[in-house]
C-alpha cells in the first residue's frame, strides 16, 4: 500500500461529507495528485453504472463516488464504491458486492451472512485504488460514533483501520449543537480510531468567524484535536446521495426557482414514491432558472405545469401504490406534459408482467396508469450499463434531437403493445405518446438538449413567457474544491 488515504468522516448524517471529499478529490488532482476517492460501504439508491473494476463489464456504485471521480478527474470504477446497499422496502435491501447484484436480505441476514464477504470486497478495492493513486480520499457515512454499529462499521471505523487512514472529521453548525457534537463523537470513538483524528472541520457556518473562536479555542482545549477549517453556508451544487435532503414523503416541498416570480416561473410536480430512486435524475431541471421543481405525496393532486416520474427501486409495490393514492387518476386528467424515467417509464406503461419477480407480493400482473401503450416484463437479468443514444425528437421531447448520453439501470423491458400506435425516441427504446415521454435512460436532463427541449416545452404549455436562457455556470466541483480551500491539510502531510 502506496497511497495516504484519509477518512472524511462524520458527527452525523448530512453533515456535508460527501461535499467536503469532492472538493478534496477536485483541489489535490489541480495540484497535480494522484487521487481516487472510495466509499467503502454505501446506502443509497441513486446509483451509476461504471466500469467494473474487477472483470469485464459495468455495475453500480453510489452517485457521490460517481460525483467524486469526476472531480478527481479520473473515470469512475466499482472500485471507488465497492459494497453497495440498496433499500427496497419492508425492510429489505439489495446487496450489490464490485458492481454486481447479489441478492435481497434483511438487514439482520446482512450482518450474519455478508458482511465479513463485504469486508473483504472493501479492504480488496482500496488496496487497489492504493496501489495506483498518492492520495485515496474516503468518503465514511451517516455518524462515526454510532456505538451500536461499532462491531460492524464497515464505512467508517473498518476503513479507517484496514486503510491506516487519517481521518478528519466533519461537524455540521447549522442546526446547532455542533461543539457538543463534536466532543460526544471524539468521546465515543475507539481509542485506536481516535488517535487517527487529525482535526475537525465546521461545515455549514453563516455570519461573524469571530463569534465562533471562542468555542474553537474551547473543545480544542478539551480534546486536544484542532479545528482545521470553518466553511461557509454554500451548496456548490452536487447530486445528492440520498433522499435526506428533499421533503418528507408526505408532505410537499419546493426546489429550484432561481427567485422568478410565479409570471416567468413554472412547476414541475415529482411524485414521491415510497421506494424512490435516482432521484437526482431531476436537480438538473431544478437548477434551470425559472424552473420550480416540486415533491408531491401520492394522494395530492398534480397542480403544476408538468410531471416527472423518478425511478423507484421497486416499481410493482409503487405502482401498487400509486394507483392507492389517486396517482394515477391524476396523471390520466393531467394535460401538461409527462416524462417517466426507468421505473417511472414503467409505471406509465399499461401493465407490469412477471410482478413478483420486481415485487414484494404474490401478483404476477399489476396495472400501470396506462397512459403509454407498453407492457413491461420483468425478469431476474439486470441492465446495467452507461449508453449513449440518438434522440429522435417527439413527445414533449420534440425539439430535441441529437445524442445524449447516460446510464440504464433497470430490471425488466419495456415493449409497445401489438398495433400499438407509439413513437420511439431512440433506436429500440422508449416510447411517447402525445405530450407523455418515457425512457429507461437515466441522466437525460444532464443533456442540454434534451433539458433545454423539456422546459421550452412545458413553458409552451402553460403559455408563460421563459426567462433569459440558461447560462454557463461555475462548475460544481470547482465550488467544491474552493470551499476546501480554507481547510488546514498541513497535518495530513499531503
Amino acid at each position: 500500500m502506496s497511497a495516504r488515504t484519509i477518512l472524511v468522516a462524520g458527527t452525523a448524517s448530512h453533515v456535508g461529507k460527501s461535499t467536503v471529499a469532492a472538493g478534496l478529490c477536485r483541489s489535490l488532482a489541480d495540484r497535480g495528485v494522484s487521487v481516487a476517492p472510495f466509499k467503502a460501504q454505501n446506502m443509497s439508491n441513486n446509483a451509476r453504472a461504471v466500469a467494473r473494476a474487477t472483470g469485464e463489464g459495468f455495475g453500480e456504485i453510489g452517485v457521490s463516488q460517481y460525483v467524486q471521480a469526476s472531480a478527481a478527474r479520473i473515470p469512475a470504477t466499482t472500485d471507488h464504491n465497492p459494497v453497495l446497499l440498496k433499500p427496497r422496502g419492508d425492510g429489505e435491501s439489495q446487496l450489490v458486492l464490485d458492481g454486481e447484484a447479489i441478492e435481497h436480505f434483511a438487514a439482520g441476514a446482512y450482518y450474519g451472512k455478508h458482511w465479513e464477504r463485504a469486508r473483504a470486497t472493501a479492504e480488496a478495492a482500496h488496496e487497489r485504488l492504493a496501489a495506483t493513486h498518492d492520495v485515496v480520499i474516503a468518503e465514511g457515512a451517516g455518524s462515526i460514533a454510532e456505538i451500536n454499529l461499532h462491531e460492524r462499521d464497515l464505512a467508517n471505523l473498518e476503513t479507517a483501520r484496514f486503510a491506516d487512514a487519517d481521518v478528519l472529521l466533519v461537524a455540521d453548525i447549522e442546526r446547532g449543537g455542533v461543539f457538543a457534537s463534536i466532543l460526544g463523537t471524539l468521546e465515543l470513538l475507539p481509542d485506536d480510531v481516535r488517535d487517527r483524528v487529525e482535526g475537525v472541520v465546521v461545515t455549514k457556518f453563516r455570519g461573524d468567524r469571530s463569534i465562533l473562536d471562542p468555542g474553537i479555542d474551547r473543545i480544542e482545549e478539551l480534546t486536544g484535536v484542532d479545528v482545521l477549517g470553518v466553511l461557509p453556508y454554500d451548496d456548490p451544487g452536487l447530486p445528492e446521495e440520498d433522499s435526506v435532503s428533499l421533503p418528507a414523503p408526505d408532505s410537499p416541498g419546493t426546489i429550484g426557482g432561481d427567485g422568478t416570480g410565479p409570471d416567468q416561473s413554472v412547476t414541475v410536480a415529482v411524485p414521491r414514491f415510497p421506494r424512490a430512486s435516482n432521484v437526482t435524475d431531476i436537480e438538473p431541471l431544478a437548477r434551470v432558472p425559472g424552473v420550480r421543481v416540486r415533491f408531491v405525496p401520492l394522494d395530492s393532486p398534480l397542480d403544476a405545469d408538468a410531471v416527472v416520474l423518478t425511478g423507484t427501486k421497486n416499481t410493482v409495490d409503487d405502482a401498487i401504490a400509486a394507483a392507492e393514492g389517486g396517482l394515477y387518476k391524476e396523471l390520466r386528467a393531467f394535460e401538461g406534459p409527462i416524462v417517466g424515467l426507468c421505473g417511472g417509464y414503467q409505471l406509465l406503461g399499461v401493465r407490469l408482467s412477471n410482478a413478483s419477480i420486481e415485487g414484494t407480493g404474490d401478483a404476477e400482473a399489476v396495472a400501470g396508469a396506462g397512459l403509454l401503450p407498453v407492457e413491461t416484463r420483468f425478469s431476474r437479468e439486470k441492465t446495467v450499463e452507461p449508453v449513449e443514444r440518438r434522440l429522435r425528437g417527439c413527445g414533449p421531447l420534440a425539439d430535441a434531437s441529437g445524442t445524449v448520453s447516460g446510464y440504464e439501470i433497470h430490471m425488466g423491458d419495456s415493449d409497445p403493445l401489438p398495433d400499438a400506435d407509439v413513437e420511439r425516441p431512440f433506436d429500440g427504446g422508449g416510447a411517447a405518446d402525445g405530450d407523455v415521454f418515457g425512457t429507461y435512460l437515466h441522466g437525460l436532463f444532464e443533456n442540454r438538449l434534451a433539458r433545454e427541449a423539456f422546459v421550452d416545452r412545458v413553458y409552451a404549455a402553460a403559455g408563460r413567457d421563459r426567462p433569459e436562457a440558461e447560462g454557463d455556470r461555475e462548475s460544481p466541483y470547482d465550488r467544491a474544491a474552493g470551499l476546501v480551500e480554507r481547510i488546514d491539510l498541513d497535518p495530513f502531510e499531503l
